[in-house]
């Protein structure tokens, strides 16, 4: 096990490299293909070892000791449209629409489970990304001041142990333990040349925890629930300026603290026969807590920068719901076709819309099939997601860190993405 968890967070943090936000803000909540099929609706049907994240009062149902790995593979098309009143000194190309400079990416996870023989006990590990971003524009967008370039790379480790307090009823606690690193970039002038830029990247640890329950009072019926704890990090870093040719590169010292949110997940599943199992669920994320943080520099930038240690980042954003709809049918020889919708509510308000999130509200849709084998189980699932045009009026920049540019974020966005996910599970 530690031979795993030493090599996972390497290809964790390689394929986060590259990722964009797919959904409710930074939030990566397709961790398993299976239940991605089902368009996430997994909470009340956690049957497989990724429950650890969707539910892990699930894994309960398993048997002795199983492994599931996933690769979440996805191409990502997200654009802006500058609006037809933009200064054309701002954008050489009015209503020109921009798009990212990089449109792949990909996320593994690993998740292990463990039912001790004779005994209401199971145990799990998760190692796995929950949020996640990655975003580069380019320089001619008519947003350079505000946002450029950003990443959120996030990797977990959560242990969890499960109990079957009846044949109806089964709960489960875990420790989540997260590593964040962020990284935030914008120009100083609206133009690249000569080098201007301001970035801060830092990174730190965070615990938390995760519960979960499961009530099944028939055969027809199930219904599932789980918590996951805000996250609460110091970020330690530095910031880099240039601003040609009054600055040359400079590096200072910095730090900040940043809470990542609480979530709540609900679900309910009717399965009429054995051959059919439907869910809804509902996924509420609280992102009260982000919304401003300070950078705060060991020394303040020299001028024409802001003279403050103190850089303020306004983020502001709003809570939101995934409210998502799944169906398997199961058929005699171990096949199973899943399908489902998710309809993912955007978090972040126009007050200080940043393009490096760049969310709207957003609907996916998922088609999946797989097998259950007495040693090994896959799944495949393609998932289709789509946002229409979003139009960003009003906005403010989020930092300051120079002299105001006299740019905003305003503007249209959209949404488009494709993405192929394979998972697969040994039995011991």
């Amino acid at each position: 096990m530690k031979r795993v968890s030493i090599r996972l967070p390497v290809a964790l943090m390689t394929g986060l490299a590259a990722w964009h936000v797919s959904a409710n803000g930074l939030r990566v909540t397709s961790q398993d293909a299976f239940a991605t099929a089902r368009g996430d609706a997994f909470a009340a049907t956690a049957d497989n070892p990724s429950a650890i994240y969707y539910n892990p009062a699930g894994i309960t149902q398993l048997d002795g000791t199983q492994l599931r790995a996933g690769l979440y593979s996805i191409y990502l098309e997200p654009a802006f449209r500058a609006p037809d009143s933009t200064p054309t000194h701002f954008v050489p190309n009015s209503g020109h629409t921009y798009d990212i400079e990089k449109h792949f990416a990909a996320i593994p996870q690993l998740f292990v489970t463990h039912t001790i023989t004779n005994t209401p006990v199971s145990l799990g590990l998760g190692i796995y990304a929950p949020y996640g971003g990655s975003i580069s524009w380019p320089d001619d967008t008519g947003f350079r001041a505000v946002a450029t370039k950003g990443s959120v790379t996030y990797l977990r480790f959560n242990p969890v142990v499960a109990i079957k307090l009846t044949d109806t009823f089964s709960i489960a606690g875990g420790l989540m333990m997260d590593h964040a690193r962020v990284h935030l970039e914008q120009g100083l002038r609206p133009f690249a040349a000569p080098v201007n830029y301001f970035r801060f990247v830092g990174e730190g640890w965070a615990i938390g925890a995760n519960v979960g329950v499961l009530f099944q009072p028939s055969e027809q019926f199930s219904f599932g629930a789980t918590f996951r704890s805000r996250t609460d990090f110091s970020l330690d870093g530095t910031t880099t300026l240039e601003q040609d040719p009054f600055i040359r590169e400079t590096h200072i010292g910095a730090s900040t603290s940043m809470e990542f949110p609480t979530t709540y997940a609900f679900g309910a599943s009717y399965r009429p026969t054995p051959k059919w199992n439907v869910e809804v669920d509902a996924d509420y994320t609280d992102w009260s807590a982000f919304n401003t943080i300070n950078i705060h520099q060991n020394s303040a930038p020299p001028p024409p920068l802001q003279n403050d240690v103190n850089v303020p980042v306004n983020f502001g954003w709003q809570n939101s719901w995934n409210v998502s709809a799944g169906c398997t049918r199961y058929f005699d020889s171990g096949w199973h076709i899943s399908g489902g919708l998710t309809y993912s509510e955007n978090s972040v308000p126009d007050t200080y819309y940043t393009p490096l999130a760049a969310d709207l509200d957003r609907y996916f849709f998922d088609f999946g099939v797989g097998r259950n084998g007495k040693h090994v189980d896959f799944d495949v699932t393609y998932q289709f997601g789509y946002g229409p045009w979003h139009s960003v009026t009003g906005s403010k920049p989020s930092s300051t860190p120079g002299i105001t540019a006299g740019e905003n974020g305003d503007g249209y966005y959209s949404f488009i993405s494709h993405a192929i996910m394979v998972s697969a599970t040994l039995h011991f």
